[in-house]
């Protein structure tokens, strides 16, 4: 998606990654050259330092640039194939490619599978070994810290760069919100201040004005004071309008836009022609955010969905995502030092006008739904 920045964090762990990956798969190329000279050994070699590269940097790459959750289960197979067969099939001893395999397992499997898949594949080494299936003048428990180490490295620096996504996306966030309430505060302030101390003037020299004892020049200059003052008064007016608040469609992609950035994969669908009133998509527009805010601040998403509905009486809002696991609680409402936010708040301006609002678990997700009646 175009206008995608990526953290510096991101930056830098995409750095690492390269000269990790790089570097391990150097020693693997070292060990090519040192090897007899087959056929076999050379294109299975030359197969795994061309594919293995793309497949590692496809899997680990950090936010914005990180594959939807689906590629990254088919890499996850593509990657065990160029793992295991080198060493089971053409018993070449590239130990080193089990600990990016059991990386990718932490980062892809959902959690409550991913670590004894994980320590399943640290311990294949060893078990090959002593099978007689590859035979490593390494040793068993070498060969075992190693993959261990490497994958402990590749999931410290990726999980690190998706917590780095994650909290410039919230700073960007709540940021944003910062900037509409202090903007909602000085225009009231603005019209409620400064407009009724210029109604004040405006009405004192209207008062004046109709005195019959006041000289030719002072009745001049107090007209023109009251022209000034409902001249600015107007203008005062202007500004403190509230702007327009952008459209839904707009709002969806901004959100869109957020979350890719923060390294969660998002899917959104409205209807293409959607006309609600200002109160309905003002409300609906505070759900968005506030939904989207407890996405980014207290889950590990790895997908998000949002969905907007037109019925023949109402219009339903759905965000969910996949990043709590079952059996959890929900996350908490980030209502903290904001009056009247949060899914509570929001609850109660759903109510007002109507509608429902219902926050929780289904089927291993969690999912805020707004129904708002039209008209």
């Amino acid at each position: 998606m175009s206008g995608l920045t990526a953290p510096p964090g991101a930056r830098v762990a995409l750095g690492a990654l390269v000269v990790l990956v790089v570097g391990s798969l150097g020693l693997v190329a070292l060990d090519v050259a040192a090897s007899p000279f087959h056929k076999r050994t050379v294109a299975a070699g030359l197969t795994v330092l061309v594919l293995t590269p793309a497949v590692l940097l496809g899997q680990y790459a950090p936010p914005p640039y990180r594959l939807p959750y689906r590629w990254r289960w088919g890499l996850l197979l593509v990657q065990a194939v160029l793992t295991y067969v080198p060493l089971v099939v053409f018993q070449h001893r590239w130990f080193t490619l089990l600990g990016f395999l059991a990386g990718a397992v932490l980062l892809t499997l959902p959690p409550t599978h991913s670590v004894p898949a994980a320590l399943t594949v640290v311990a294949s080494g060893p078990l090959l070994i002593h099978a007689g299936v590859v035979d490593s003048s390494r040793g068993s428990l070498a060969v075992l810290l190693s993959t261990a180490i490497t994958a402990s490295t590749v999931f410290a620096v990726v999980h690190l760069a998706l917590l780095s996504s994650r909290l410039h996306g919230s700073k960007e966030q709540t940021a944003r919100l910062a900037e509409q309430r202090a903007r909602a505060r000085m225009r009231q302030d603005l019209h409620d201040l400064v407009g009724s101390s210029l109604m004040a003037i405006v009405v004192r020299a209207e008062h004046t004005l109709r005195a019959e004892a006041l000289a030719a020049s002072a009745r001049t200059a107090l007209t023109e004071v009251v022209e000034l003052a409902r001249r600015a008064q107007e203008d005062v007016r202007r500004i403190s309008v509230p702007e327009a608040p952008r459209s839904l469609a707009d709002e969806f992609a901004h959100v869109q836009q957020l979350l890719t950035t923060s390294g969660t994969g998002v899917h959104a669908s409205l209807p293409p022609r959607l006309e609600l009133n200002d109160v309905t998509a003002e409300c609906l527009r505070s759900v968005l955010h506030e939904a989207v805010a407890n996405v980014l601040e207290h889950s590990r998403a790895e997908f998000c969905e949002i969905e907007l509905r037109a019925g023949a009486d109402d219009v339903r809002l759905t965000v969910r995502n996949d990043g709590v696991a079952a059996g959890s609680a929900p996350p908490p409402a980030p209502t903290a030092g904001r009056r009247g936010t949060g899914l509570a708040g929001l609850r109660g301006r759903v109510v007002a006008l109507g509608g429902t609002l219902h926050a929780g678990l289904e089927d291993h997700e969690f999912s805020v739904t707004a129904v708002l009646p039209l008209g």
